[in-house]
């Protein structure tokens, strides 16, 4: 079983030490923003706070903030979020917030690789900071399960084919929703995105910018976009790159998704037909793909061998979240490559599942960031989702046939929804942010992960959306090797400058 999505981005590695200069902020302080800021006087306090930030090494600066657990009490309970920073290296201007995704992604984590998520002339006028989201990471994390429970959870088959395998996967989704329901129910209602945003304007406050400047990835689209239809007036510029649309149903988003990876699996295989070392037999995409079914099939009658020592089963589960990692990140196929090699003519299936962990986020020791818990979570809260397991079971054997090696696999992630402890708040609808200024909005056209279609919907639903394409592959297009991309990106975050609406970027490479 996957996570409920699998929008998250993989895992950044931070460039080598550098401590940047010229912050005018003093290291110990930030201003606060004036109380009229501040959206109601309740919520004052808040926005007044003068956090103290300390060193947390290689030139970052990291502190707590704190927020109101339900934004309707909000003199109540109060929760913390964890903040970092890099300072700009030249003359300040203000902050760029940045988020990675996910739902469930930590911005802490992402912004420590600041350095090349974000270019240099950017970096040059602007604070990065990153924040883990409330129920994420290190801000008040939802957590719900042990390792050995994920593990099961995770490895369990999305592509049930007799009874005692559906009662499997129903009972593995039941559990999941039960632990958060007896671990984190207090949390549970406050985790979503229209909370989040509101916690972002918090900390736009606390940085002192009067208008939030903003990069989000992935999810952190949606994020963005609740934001600016929430503080339309409180935006500067907002880049949403690989977006989201929020007015998909969320079963339907789970078709959309899978189809996504899908087209990226085939371009993988069309790719590989030019390299020596591909592992394929046949020399025709369908023949390719058609082995890449026949492993998946073998890996569910009988697991792949695993030489990490762990115990685990690579079956068919594990394997499919192994294939779909390195499609993310075009980088990565020669990965792919060999991780296929190994499986299919080994059956060795320790690669792939090396490459699943990293989008699971499970660590060397068997240990588990709570990066699926809080996918999860925000995702139940978030959406409306059917309470039958017979809809997801339709809807499984409708994307089958659209997505047969991920249809499946991407649906029933969304299972433990049906069963969730509390109702979720949000619904599919458009986001306006009538009176925001232009916020520009990228897709790449093989995303995996967030399809191009989805950047056309949030484009078009923004009342103020600006569509920027890249004919590219992998997940995201900024600073992903498009000097097109790139340079359209950084002219609007530093001079408020956008392309023309729907230019598309050409290939690289």
């Amino acid at each position: 079983m996957a996570v409920a999505a699998l929008a998250a981005l993989l895992p950044f590695t931070a460039c080598s030490s550098h401590t940047p200069a010229g912050s005018d902020q003093p290291s110990g302080s930030t201003r606060a923003r004036p109380a009229a800021e501040a959206p109601s006087p309740e919520l004052r306090p808040f926005y007044e706070q003068r956090p103290t930030w300390r060193d947390c090494g290689d030139g970052f600066q990291c502190t707590k903030i704190q927020v109101p657990l339900d934004y309707d009490k909000p003199s109540g309970e109060r929760i913390e979020l964890s903040v970092i920073r890099l300072p700009a290296t030249g003359k300040r201007v203000g902050s760029l917030l940045i988020n990675p995704g996910g739902p469930g992604g930590s911005g802490v984590q992402y912004a420590r690789a600041a350095r090349s998520v974000v270019s240099d002339r950017v970096r040059a006028q602007y604070d990065v900071v990153g924040f883990d989201p409330r129920g994420v990471g290190e801000s008040t994390p939802v957590t719900c399960m042990t390792a050995s429970q994920l593990d099961a959870y995770i490895g369990t088959d999305t592509s049930p084919d007799t009874p005692a395998e559906l009662k499997t996967l129903d009972k593995e989704s039941k559990e999941f929703a039960d632990s958060c329901g007896a671990k984190a129910a207090h949390l549970l209602p406050h985790v979503g995105t229209a909370d989040a945003a509101r916690d972002m304007d918090v900390l736009r406050g606390v940085l002192g910018d009067p208008g939030l400047t903003y990069l989000g990835k992935s999810y952190g689209t949606y994020l963005g976009a609740m934001y600016a239809d929430l503080f339309p007036k409180h935006v500067r510029a907002l880049v949403l790159d690989g977006a989201v649309d929020p007015a998909v149903p969320s079963l339907k988003s789970n078709e959309v998704q899978a189809k996504g990876f899908e087209v990226a699996l085939k371009a993988f295989v069309e790719d590989c037909f030019l390299n020596s070392s591909c592992p394929f037999k046949s020399r025709t995409v369908d023949g390719a793909m058609q082995e890449i079914s026949d492993l998946l099939a073998r890996a569910d009658r009988q697991p792949l061998k695993n030489d990490l020592g762990d115990g685990r089963s690579i079956n068919e589960a594990w394997t499919v979240i192994g294939i779909a990692t390195p499609l993310y990140e075009r980088a990565a196929w020669p990965q792919l490559r060999e991780a296929l090699g190994k499986a299919i003519n080994q059956n060795d299936g320790t690669d792939l599942l090396r490459m699943a962990d990293l989008l699971v986020d499970r660590r060397a020791d068997g240990s588990y960031s709570n990066q699926t818990e809080a996918n999860m979570a925000i995702n139940c809260v978030d959406h409306p989702y059917p309470k039958s397991f017979n809809t997801y079971r339709q809807a499984a054997g409708e994307a089958a046939k659209v997505a047969p090696h991920f249809g499946p696999f991407v649906m029933w992630g969304s299972l433990p929804c049906a069963y969730w402890p509390v109702k979720s708040v949000g619904t599919d609808k458009p986001l306006r942010a009538a009176g925001a200024p232009p916020i520009l909005v990228v897709g790449t056209l093989r995303d995996p992960a967030t399809p191009y279609e989805w950047a056309q919907g949030l484009a078009k639903e923004l009342t103020s959306g600006v569509l920027l394409g890249y004919d590219g592959d992998g997940h995201t297009a900024y600073r992903s090797g498009s000097a097109c991309v790139d340079s359209a990106v950084d002219d609007y975050l530093l001079n408020l400058r956008t392309p023309k609406s729907g230019t598309i970027c050409p290939k690289t490479g």
